[in-house]
């Protein structure tokens, strides 16, 4: 039975509050790239027949309950909340994770925190939304993990870890202990205690069983890296040492009864996954041990491993049951030319969410109804970006200088043809990350300028085997910049773009390495773009590692990863600012609490003594996700212009 589409102009969805924009010759505003999508996310229902989503209508973002029919139950306003999840406890509360940047006091190590809040909505429109731990004394006003939900005697329950607080003469503070895990019942705010961690030296983890009692706890020593996973009983069920923190629980085994942990094997060289019964009587296997897996899919309501998706930008989601793969085919057979990810589904299967984009979409959303094979349009992320003004998206594959085998993605300028065009070089932050053929915001951004802009997965991306992941270890600066720039000569190799008009720009680890392409190399190109970037690895590994509280484990995992320390200092971009070679954008959140806003203050200090062409944009209240549509944008304007001024595409 093939799958019905109800495509983009059949489908009213949820276009009834979105009308249909008029497509123009010209390219869309820059907003329509820059600001937050007209759809950030969606979720489904435990039953399917109801969906939620996180939107912006008429200039407002909201949470929207809609009926399978797409008609509104309830709106809740988003206002500039930073969003990070949304997802349903059966068919009556939406659980919405938002997160807030606090400033601490001068007790603590690091100036600032990112801290996470849920929100739970209700589909009746009479009760308030309630903010998990909030008004709760003895709990501090945040959760520090999530661990899925479950029916128990007919109410549904949530699982959050919190951070206890101690009671004394003159109230409640704040002790040393690590996060407990609580059980919400969802419809009542109210908690309780299911499991107590250690001391702050102690991390710990759990795994629910399908009732929602803790099936198996880890525990790992933060400075030695000693490890083991207890059951209820408190047997050990496994244990061992890893000493740069790579071990952990992963999942329930499908059929409930086993254990799935992973361990980093020095041995092998790689990390690899057991699975064990959880009664102990059998010994560990090797689980899935040849191969390198993305993630995990987890029956909502159970925890049980259901499915996986495997590395690689062409990989495809594979699910144990045959009923549920056939589903799978079935969609991704219906999209042939697309980027498809599955992002939610009701535990039978019978509804799905998919999300597609690829040329000619910027980004559309899909119901597909299992029982009648149809799938008809939600919504769509950009509805100003219509077919015509994205550019091309494709993957030009090459060589690295020592034989290395690499490939990037390349968006192309609509309209335009693909011969001796001005370039941005767009590093992905990370590092361990990686681009694939999909509609990137900021580089169709560029592209609809004029500019093609090439995307390198260089040595140490996520898109292909660990063995890769781990070879950009020590290579900060050095094989991995390389790796950029020879994508960069593949693309003047072949005609397309013009070896004397190139910029690169980037974000995060990205950032470093637009910094890096104008200080550590020369002659390559017209300016750089640095958002959020890290200009001094020494600083890097000393932020990181005081702020954890110098734990060894975080020692030797950095040290693994930025290589000899003896090294660091001649691949800081900071190091070599009076050589850069070209005018540097630096641009930066107040807010930002993974790379420090000390990084690019240094930086900037340091152009400046150097007499160098820079400008340095600070962004307020924005964090290191650039989660603010309005900084966001601001942030997008600036780096166009920097390059279009340095660099114009005619």
């Amino acid at each position: 039975m093939l799958l019905t589409l109800i495509r983009r102009l059949a489908a009213p969805a949820l276009l009834l509050v979105m009308p249909f924009a008029v497509r123009a010759a010209d390219p869309p505003p820059l907003e329509a790239y820059g600001r937050m999508p007209d759809i950030e996310s969606v979720a489904l229902s435990n039953s399917g027949n109801r969906v939620a989503a996180v939107m912006t209508i008429k200039g407002q973002r909201v949470v929207i309950l809609l009926t399978i029919d797409l008609k509104p139950i309830r709106v809740v306003p988003l206002n500039d909340s930073k969003l990070r999840s949304i997802e349903w406890v059966g068919d009556d509360y939406v659980l919405v994770m938002v997160s807030r940047t606090e400033t601490l006091g001068p007790e603590y190590i690091n100036a600032q925190h990112e801290f996470f809040h849920v929100f739970i909505v209700s589909a009746n429109d009479t009760e308030a939304p309630q903010l998990i731990f909030d008004k709760d004394q003895a709990i501090l006003n945040a959760v520090f993990g999530t661990f899925g939900s479950r029916q128990i005697g007919g109410r549904w329950l949530g699982y959050f870890a919190g951070i206890e607080k101690t009671k004394g003469v003159g109230g409640y503070y704040l002790g040393g202990g690590g996060p407990t895990l609580f059980a919400v019942d969802i419809a009542k705010n109210a908690r309780t205690r299911v499991a107590t961690s250690g001391s702050g030296e102690i991390g710990t983890d759990w795994i629910l069983d399908a009732d929602g009692r803790v099936a198996a706890t880890f525990s790992i020593q933060a400075q030695r890296g000693d490890w083991q996973i207890n059951v209820p009983n408190g047997r050990v069920l496994a244990s061992g040492t890893a000493p740069r923190g790579d071990a952990g629980l992963v999942a329930i085994g499908k059929d409930g009864r086993s254990l799935i942990y992973r361990e980093r094997n020095d041995g092998a060289g790689r990390t690899l996954w057991y699975e064990v019964p959880l009664d102990g009587l059998a010994p560990a296997k090797v689980f899935a041990a040849e191969e390198d897996i993305d993630r995990l899919y987890t029956d909502r309501n159970t925890g049980r491993l259901i499915g996986l998706l495997r590395v690689g930008s062409d990989a495809r989601p594979e699910f144990f049951d045959p009923k549920y793969q056939e589903v799978v085919d079935q969609i991704y057979r219906a999209f042939p030319q697309f980027h498809v990810q599955l992002e939610d589904w009701n535990p039978d299967f019978s509804k799905v969410l998919v999300r597609t984009t690829a040329n000619g979409d910027s980004g559309t959303w899909y119901l597909v109804d299992v029982a009648q094979m149809k799938a008809k349009a939600l919504g769509y992320e950009r509805d100003q970006i219509g077919p015509d003004a994205t550019g091309a998206v494709s993957t030009v594959r090459y060589k690295a200088q020592d034989g290395t085998d690499l490939d990037g993605i390349l968006t192309l300028p609509p309209g335009r043809e693909p011969r001796n065009l001005a370039v941005v070089v767009f590093p992905h932050g990370g590092p361990h990350a990686y681009d694939t053929e999909t509609f990137d915001w900021w580089a169709q951004a560029f592209a609809s300028r004029g500019y093609a802009v090439f995307q390198p997965n260089f040595r140490g991306s996520t898109n292909r085997d660990e063995a890769f992941m781990r070879a950009g270890f020590g290579q900060w600066g050095l094989k991995m910049q390389t790796d950029i720039s020879d994508g960069f000569a593949e693309l003047v190799k072949r005609g397309i773009v013009d070896p004397k008009r190139a910029c690169i720009m980037g974000a995060s680890y990205g950032g470093y390495a637009a910094l890096a392409g104008v200080t550590l190399q020369h002659g390559l190109y017209r300016c750089s773009v640095d958002v959020a970037g890290i200009s001094d690895i020494g600083e890097l590994f000393s932020s990181e590692y005081n702020g954890r509280g110098r734990e060894g484990m975080l020692r030797r995992s950095l040290d693994e990863e930025l290589g000899p320390r003896s090294g660091w200092s001649a691949v800081s971009p900071r190091n070599f600012a009076a050589r850069a070679d070209a005018p540097i954008l630096l641009i930066h959140g107040r807010d930002d609490t993974v790379v420090p806003f000390r990084q690019t203050d240094q930086m900037a200090d340091a152009l400046k003594d150097a007499g160098k062409t820079y400008k340095f944009v600070v962004l307020k209240h924005e964090d290191h996700w650039l989660s603010s549509a309005d900084t966001r944008l601001q942030m997008l304007q600036e780096a166009l212009e920097w390059v279009q001024k340095y660099d114009p595409p005619n």
